[in-house]
């Protein structure tokens, strides 16, 4: 893994929207400066009742984090140092690979005025915090982590009028 502080680094930005046809995924990975690299969307992912029942409270996880997260990153040629989600739902994402995945609390980033340890690692990788704080020292407050958010958002519009999303 790149040292933060010297090598040119990338962030991945991955979120899921939940909406009547099912669950998408958008991965965006851009620089340092946030200019984008790559970007991948999901088909919508809709369990059916009976997965529903079987995986019960586990169904969401799964779905977001193993299924359409892992996918996306797995698939993605440029590879991300750090991964950061709006999702909390994501975090378990962060047990099946090697990279630090930070969730982000929007509501709460917009409440804080020193930008210093906003995002949240998952609890068995509390190692995680260290690159995460240097991660954000390093952007400072020039950076916005919610915005590259909003870009995935219209982007997965978009495709959504184009028919792209359709259900897989």
């Amino acid at each position: 893994m790149a040292n933060l502080a010297t090598a040119p680094w990338n962030l991945g930005f991955l979120t899921i929207v939940q909406e009547p046809a099912g669950y998408l995924g958008g991965y965006l990975v851009t620089n340092q400066w946030g200019r984008p690299l790559e970007f991948r969307l999901s088909t919508a992912v809709l369990p059916n009742r009976v997965q529903q029942i079987l995986y019960g409270d586990t169904l969401q996880p799964y779905i977001c984090g193993e299924l359409i997260g892992k996918t996306l990153i797995d698939k993605t040629v440029t590879q991300a140092h750090v991964i950061v989600t709006d999702r909390e739902i994501v975090l378990p994402l962060r047990q099946l690979l090697a990279t630090p995945v930070g969730w982000i609390d929007e509501r709460e980033w917009a409440g804080v005025s020193e930008r210093e340890n906003v995002l949240q690692t998952h609890p068995l990788f509390p190692q995680d915090q260290r690159m995460l704080a240097d991660l954000e020292e390093r952007l400072g407050d020039a950076f916005d982590l919610t915005e590259p958010f909003a870009r995935i958002r219209e982007a997965i519009s978009e495709a959504r009028k184009m028919g792209v999303t359709s259900r897989g």
